[in-house]
């Protein structure tokens, strides 16, 4: 008589595991705050912090020694205003964190492009009155891009979800000569509530409206292998979906049809209900945080970004 449960003894069971998760699939966000002096704790995300551009440094090493591959670095500029400028200046606040973590690390380095956290009406891209402009945003966007390649960048990583953006920033970066920088096009981003804590951490919360208007429906799946073809037919490299466990059949889908190398971003929110139900004792945060992990995996994704890249790697620091 077949008992399954014999593969599920001590030993055995991690023989024939069918899913392997491995620190190398995992990218680690940072936030960098050019205005603050030392690393500074998130609210909404215990255990995360703003690094500012000095802490930046040790704080890169210390993930390379830990065997991390990959970071995604965000930006917190000094000043804000409605184009978004600081995204694109060539001092900017990623500009400098590209160059500093390049100078002290071999990491890889991801930079998420868009123009939310340097815009003061917090939105993705230009707006009219109460209306976020398209094919206006895409030019900035691609400026933003080169002067990302120029500090350093290894990957840039458009997250705006504009139409197009893709297009608008393979073409600035070639005709620059930056044809072998790598776009990883958040492809599916869906409109969710689950960005919340990112919003404090990274300041990027919206003045008026939502980005319904251009992120997607929760509701769409068809639409999200729309929306990755497009990307891919545009010249990117690599996709995402966003967020990863609500978005799992997406993530699988994706994987499915077009086999791209897939990307899937763990995020804030994911983070911060199973550290707030871990603070209270309602569940184990290290098994809480590995089991979404493999979960992630098992669903397609090659790459993980996620706030428990440095924790996963003490797990197994050598």
């Amino acid at each position: 008589m077949k008992r399954m449960r014999r593969l599920r003894n001590p030993g055995i069971r991690e023989m024939v595991a069918e899913t392997d998760l491995n620190l190398g699939d995992l990218i680690q966000p940072i936030f960098v705050d050019e205005r603050i002096s030392g690393p500074r704790g998130i609210v909404a995300m215990p255990g995360q912090f703003r690094q500012s551009l000095e802490s930046l440094a040790t704080e890169a090493a210390v993930l390379e020694d830990l065997g991390v591959p990959a970071v995604l670095l965000f930006g917190l500029p000094a000043q804000k205003d409605e184009m978004g400028s600081g995204a694109y200046d060539s001092n900017g606040v990623i500009q400098k964190a590209v160059r500093t973590v390049k100078e002290a690390t071999d990491l890889v380095v991801i930079t998420d492009l868009c123009l939310c956290e340097y815009t003061n009406h917090g939105h993705c891209g230009l707006i009219r009155g109460e209306v976020v402009l398209n094919d206006e945003t895409l030019p900035l966007l691609g400026e933003v891009a080169v002067s990302h390649a120029e500090a350093g960048a290894d990957v840039v990583a458009p997250s705006g979800m504009m139409d197009h953006m893709v297009q608008a920033i393979r073409a600035a970066l070639d005709v620059d000569g930056y044809t072998d920088t790598p776009i990883l096009s958040y492809a599916a981003k869906y409109a969710s509530t689950f960005y919340g804590p990112f919003r404090e951490a990274a300041e990027s919360g919206f003045a008026f409206g939502d980005r319904k208007g251009y992120q997607m429906n929760p509701a769409n799946s068809a639409e999200a292998l729309w929306e990755v073809q497009l990307d891919i037919e545009e010249g990117a490299d690599m996709v995402m979906i966003k967020p990863a466990l609500p978005y799992l059949d997406i993530l699988r889908a994706v994987k499915d049809m077009f086999g791209m190398p897939t990307a899937a971003y763990q995020v804030s929110g994911e983070y911060s209900m199973i550290m707030a139900a871990a603070e209270q004792g309602w569940l184990d945060e290290r098994a809480a945080f590995l089991e979404a992990l493999m979960c992630i995996k098992r669903a397609g994704a090659d790459m993980i970004v996620t706030y428990w890249a440095k924790e996963y790697a003490k797990l197994y620091e050598k």
